[in-house]
């Protein structure tokens, strides 16, 4: 495997972003792996590498660059530790268009990497970013024809580009993995959004994982789920075998 660091030029400055592919037999389909709001760590870049050994370009940006900020450390569970309120701060000040900026900026580095596929390619968010993954559906649907969302959040919401009013523009697969217990993506929230997908049209599936809180992919976290963790693996894998290609 080959691993980079590398800083990408967007119009809003260098994004340090890390790359994982494999080391024969390219190129490689691109995917877009979108990081949740506790921002850049080794936990996810072993999940990229992980991503990465199944024959993809995996692209893992830091969302955070504008504010200069490269790893937040460990996260407190209480809602008013300093690190905490620093994390939903970054969150918020974030947006679907900026980070789709982002997402042409890493678009248009692949394209002059020999590794990287200029055919579909695919993308992933966990929590705050799972709205981000599908959004690249949307923005760039003659390219990312697989996006999935676990644990996202945002989904819908009342502004226009909200994934559930903008799904019907992605021409690719969408896949939504739900935790059973999720206060930043309640249960209630699930049944409309399956059914404004549905009633667009948008090829798509939403799949509740029963007895998991939000986190549940993540293996340094205490809510973390080896089993439904290793089906949303199987999920991912399946869906980007089905709409990938090099």
């Amino acid at each position: 495997m080959i691993d980079q660091e590398l800083t990408i030029s967007t119009p809003d400055g260098a994004m340090d972003t890390f790359i994982s592919h494999p080391e024969r037999g390219g190129p490689f389909p691109i995917v877009l792996f979108y990081m949740d709001a506790p921002g850049i760590r080794e936990e996810l870049r072993d999940m990229a590498r992980r991503l990465a050994t199944s024959g993809y370009y995996v692209m893992l940006p830091n969302l955070y660059y504008r504010a200069k900020v490269t790893e937040l450390g460990p996260i407190p569970p209480e809602d008013d530790a300093p690190l905490r309120k620093r994390m939903y701060e970054l969150m918020q000040s974030l947006s679907i268009a900026m980070v789709m900026q982002d997402t042409k900026a890493l678009l248009d580095f692949a394209a002059t990497q020999k590794a990287a596929s200029p055919g579909t390619a695919g993308a992933v968010g966990y929590c705050m970013s799972g709205r981000y993954a599908i959004s690249a559906a949307v923005n760039f649907p003659d390219r990312v024809k697989a996006a999935a969302s676990i644990y996202g959040t945002h989904l819908m919401t009342d502004q226009p580009d909200s994934p559930h009013r903008t799904a019907r523009h992605a021409k690719g697969e969408i896949y939504v993995a739900c935790a059973e217990t999720d206060r930043w993506a309640p249960p209630e929230m699930i049944a409309p959004l399956r059914e404004a997908l549905k009633a667009d049209s948008v090829n798509a599936e939403v799949e509740i994982y029963p007895g998991t809180h939000h986190g549940f992919a993540f293996p340094k976290r205490p809510v973390y789920d080896k089993a439904a963790a290793e089906r949303h693996w199987e999920r991912l894998l399946a869906l980007y075998r089905r709409n990938l290609r090099a």
